[in-house]
């Protein structure tokens, strides 16, 4: 395996361009379009790069790239398997699949010799099945919640009944909320990020617009979470969940509260953003139409909404089946 520096390499100048590497021209694939992504999206491409992509792609030319030599490359990284062994998750070996793609097809409009662009390459991912909460679960997990309006406690009930992100959520402020008109506004997602490149292990925190236009969305609140707000809030401005000018409540902070949560009412594990999958599939049980959902989710299709965020539970399959009940009659 090949070593190289944290830093992406300087892009250069070469008078032949059918031997220019893969390490040249994804740095000026990198310079191209870091004007144009966030700060975030340019820390996630700078370490897929370095932790996964140049290690095996830097020194080669564009004309050595081929279907066989990125197949077996992502491949490998599949086969190291995530968190339970040393290598990356399936969605990261699918980002950095799209990564290589998207820089060679750079390089094709650059006018550079590319052998191959990656185009045609199918990953065999296995989709785990989303934690959804069941209705006991709801309930038990409501109660506990209600029981101490805290920040922490108020932020998992939004995310639970309006299917907020974790990162929207901590960066809710009053003066989103529209008491009379009985909504709430999403406009901007907080999260940590590596502060630069040079800075080894350091993090800040940001505020930025969501991760798409249509995550930017006004979102109906129930009545009884309207209820709970107006009894929580005690400033005029500032961040909702710590009633704050200058407080907030951080991503990683959130999601720590919610595991001791789960682990002291005895609810087996789920990550936070089961959460948002929660919301989503009790809608659905509940006769919301789909596009309402999705818009009120932030999603761009339809088509995302029931592929990834609706979990039919097996009651509610028991419940449609039933329906059929009226077709069979025996005499």
């Amino acid at each position: 395996m090949i070593s190289h520096s944290s830093q992406l390499p300087a892009s250069s100048v070469n008078s032949a361009k059918d031997t220019i590497s893969f390490a040249e021209i994804s740095a000026e694939w990198f310079a191209t379009i870091k004007p144009h992504i966030k700060e975030s999206t340019q820390n996630k491409y700078r370490n897929l790069l370095e932790a996964y992509i140049l290690p095996e792609y830097a020194d080669m030319k564009l004309e050595q790239i081929s279907y066989d030599f990125i197949s077996k490359h992502c491949n490998d990284l599949l086969m190291l398997g995530g968190k339970q062994k040393s290598g990356p998750s399936t969605k990261t070996v699918t980002d950095v699949l799209s990564v290589v793609r998207s820089i060679l097809k750079f390089a094709i409009r650059k006018g550079q010799k590319v052998s191959y662009d990656g185009s045609t390459i199918r990953l065999k991912c296995v989709s785990k099945p989303m934690r959804i909460f069941s209705k006991i679960e709801q309930e038990k997990l409501c109660q506990y919640l209600c029981s101490e309006y805290n920040p922490h406690n108020i932020g998992i009930l939004i995310c639970l009944f309006t299917g907020l992100r974790i990162g929207e959520v901590c960066a809710l402020h009053w003066e989103d909320v529209s008491f009379s008109n009985k909504t709430l506004h999403v406009h901007s997602t907080l999260q940590r990020i590596q502060s630069n490149s040079n800075s080894k292990g350091k993090t800040k925190i940001i505020i930025t617009e969501p991760k798409s236009s249509c995550s930017i969305r006004t979102i109906p609140i129930p009545e009884t979470l309207l209820s709970i707000l107006i009894s929580y809030k005690n400033i005029s401005t500032g961040y909702l969940l710590t009633n704050s000018n200058t407080k907030f409540i951080e991503p990683r902070s959130l999601q720590s509260k919610f595991k001791w949560v789960l682990k002291k009412l005895e609810i087996d594990y789920a990550n936070f953003h089961a959460l948002r999958h929660t919301f989503a599939t009790r809608c659905i049980e509940l006769g919301f139409d789909v596009k309402s959902l999705s818009e009120i989710l932030g999603h761009a299709t339809v088509n995302i909404t029931m592929n990834r965020y609706v979990h039919p539970t097996f009651e509610l399959k028991k419940e449609n089946m039933q329906k059929l009940d009226s077709l069979l009659t025996v005499k």
